[in-house]
């Protein structure tokens, strides 16, 4: 009988050759790329003559803990929060790059799950969207850097600029139910400051939906392009909490976003305004657009204004910029 080792080797015991040809066999296939992996870089098609780029790290502590989520979480969620910024720019996925730093004691079936989580977020939230290349090296810690693609076909960008004075502010998503799952991991799943293994059997139907949500993000990608083929004038993903990302809309815009209060309420996962202003890893999309123009997807939830002393209000009055920070909410034990 074949031993654990021979079945599933840990990383340091193959060679970086095995582990790419193990990731390589679960990718898709590569529509986007006229060249896909296995050459010193990949080639990929740009009919509209511009390509969206995009980049993020997740890092073992400040960003997961291999504890809480399996290797198709990671990949999920590596692949799922990269394509959000494409789809924020109005444009559409169509290939990410991802370098692996993995510790020599994980287990080659855990990477293999972590590219069968970047396949099939890809398969099912960005249709086309595939693993084109990246790079492998050896870590003290687990690290995921992705870089994502996107072609506009043939739109202009929508960026955070473009918000204007009498335009309408709504939102596609949801609101603090990632937070919820995050708070539930925290306060439940924890011996001291270690984490100890996710047990679903203690949890209802909703706190398990908040944590799938905090695990494996679903980003409504596809609204991206619709909003800016409905002539969104402003647009952004929503990862570090509402209160924090329409400031950094509003400032860029030089706007004041006012909030409807009854709106957010609406949203809020369980009610939770505060968590839904100041929760993180949402991934929905905050768009401005002029009044009449919100596609279905969208909810309305407050206006544009010229700019007031704040750069957020909520019915009137202002919110601090509270939001998710890696450097000091990464660790909630502090």
């Amino acid at each position: 009988m074949a031993s654990r080792s021979d079945d599933d080797p840990r990383i340091g015991d193959i060679s970086e050759g095995a582990v790419l040809r193990a990731i390589l066999a679960r990718t898709a296939p590569a529509v986007h790329a006229v060249l896909g992996p296995g050459d010193d870089a990949a080639v990929i098609a740009a009919p509209s003559g511009s390509i969206v780029a995009s980049a993020d790290t997740l890092v073992e502590g400040p960003d997961f803990r291999i504890a809480w989520s399996s290797g198709y979480d990671l990949g999920w969620k590596s692949a799922a929060v990269n394509l959000s910024d494409i789809a924020a720019m109005g444009a559409v996925p169509t290939a990410l790059l991802v370098s692996l730093a993995v510790p020599a004691d994980i287990r080659l079936s855990f990477i293999e799950a972590m590219a069968d989580g970047f396949r099939e977020c890809c398969a099912q939230l960005a249709p086309g969207c595939s693993v084109v290349g990246g790079d492998l090296t050896v870590s003290e810690r687990l690290m995921i850097a992705v870089t994502a693609l996107g072609d506009l076909g043939g739109r202009s960008a929508v960026t955070r600029a473009g918000a204007r004075d009498g335009d309408v502010v709504a939102l596609a998503g949801e609101l603090g139910m990632a937070a919820a799952g995050l708070g539930l991991l925290f306060a439940r799943f924890r011996d001291g400051a270690a984490a100890v293994p996710v047990d679903r059997s203690t949890l209802d139907p909703v706190q398990q939906g908040a944590l799938d949500r905090q695990l494996r993000p679903v980003p409504p990608l596809a609204l991206g392009p619709i909003a800016a083929d409905a002539g969104a004038t402003a647009m952004m993903d929503v990862s570090d909490g509402l209160a924090l990302d329409a400031s950094r809309l509003a400032d860029a815009s030089g706007v004041t976003i006012a909030l409807s209060g009854a709106a957010l309420d609406e949203l809020a996962f369980g009610g939770d305004r505060g968590r839904a202003l100041g929760g993180g890893e949402d991934h929905g999309l905050l768009a401005t657009f002029p009044a009449g123009a919100v596609p279905a997807g969208f909810e309305r939830i407050g206006t544009v204004t010229a700019r007031a002393d704040a750069p957020v209000l909520v019915d009137g009055r202002p919110v601090a910029e509270a939001g998710w920070d890696p450097y000091r909410d990464w660790d909630h034990a502090r």
